[in-house]
């Protein structure tokens, strides 16, 4: 699990970097836990841009993820450690004793060969699942779901944590990787540990091509279009983004405007996120 640089044989191979899948020890998926997966390119149900931006990219295949962890009480062995080209985090294919397999993400550590299961009565260690009621408080944890029973939705990306702080009532207190502190079910399912791949937020592109193999288009400032196209474009000559605040190309602020819309989960904030520092 590391980085690996390019010799810079063109400009773009000069600063590019990329993983050496050291950790991967399966060059193909398995297949009954494979299925298509059709592309967007950012488009909803009735065929309108809802995401700018998106579209092409390289062909994929969708990996089944078991996120709700609810095999409870069968041990499975690590059968590999894979690429999963849909998240930034490898996947372990878990193989139970009953002779099913899953597909889970891959925890910091965890190795082909461990053995690991979820449920109450499951060790604390990295990979196994359990309530949030039945871990220790201070544990680093990933996978955290928000209902009982709906799958993990929290902390899920490459290389991140959430720590527990502390439990009162029904409900758990968890510090998210953002600084946040948030309140948690405490039959809600946690995964012990850490997400691997940590080395993916250090990968350098280092070219636009590059990007383009992800599904990502060109982004065009607004300063450099017409304002009939952009509240930013006009002008003589180049102009600041403008005043009395930037504006999104339909005219709504863009800097620090509030965007948070589901006001009935406010209560369960018990601390905001740390705001950046500039």
């Amino acid at each position: 699990m590391g980085t690996k640089t390019y010799k810079p044989t063109t400009p773009s191979r000069r600063g590019m970097t990329g993983s050496d899948f050291e950790e991967v020890t399966a060059p193909r998926p398995e297949r009954s836990l494979v299925a298509p997966l059709h592309k967007k390119a950012g488009r909803n149900t009735r065929g309108v841009i809802t995401v700018r931006h998106r579209g092409g990219g390289h062909k994929r295949q969708y990996r089944r993820i078991d996120f709700r962890r609810d095999k409870t009480g069968i041990p499975a062995r690590v059968g590999s450690i894979e690429y999963d080209p849909n998240r930034s985090a490898r996947i372990a294919l878990l193989m139970y004793a009953d002779g099913e397999k899953r597909y889970i993400l891959a925890p910091l550590g965890v190795r082909v060969g461990d053995k690991l299961m979820s449920g109450p009565t499951a060790e604390i260690r990295p990979g196994n699942a359990m309530p949030i009621d039945m871990i220790p408080l201070g544990t680093m944890v990933h996978n955290i779901e928000l209902e009982p029973g709906k799958g993990g939705q929290l902390v899920r990306s490459a290389g991140t944590s959430a720590q527990l702080l502390a439990k009162e009532g029904t409900y758990a207190q968890v510090r998210l990787p953002s600084g946040e502190v948030r309140l948690v079910n405490r039959s809600c399912m946690a995964t012990i540990g850490q997400v691997g791949n940590m080395e993916h937020g250090r990968i350098k592109l280092g070219k636009a091509g590059r990007k383009r193999w992800l599904g990502f288009r060109p982004s065009v400032r607004g300063s450099a279009m017409t304002p009939r196209d952009h509240p930013h474009g006009g002008g003589e000559g180049r102009c600041p983004i403008g005043m009395p605040s930037p504006k999104s190309p339909w005219g709504k602020k863009t800097l620090g405007k509030k965007t948070r819309r589901r006001k009935a989960t406010d209560k369960m904030i018990v601390r905001r996120r740390a705001k950046k520092r500039r």
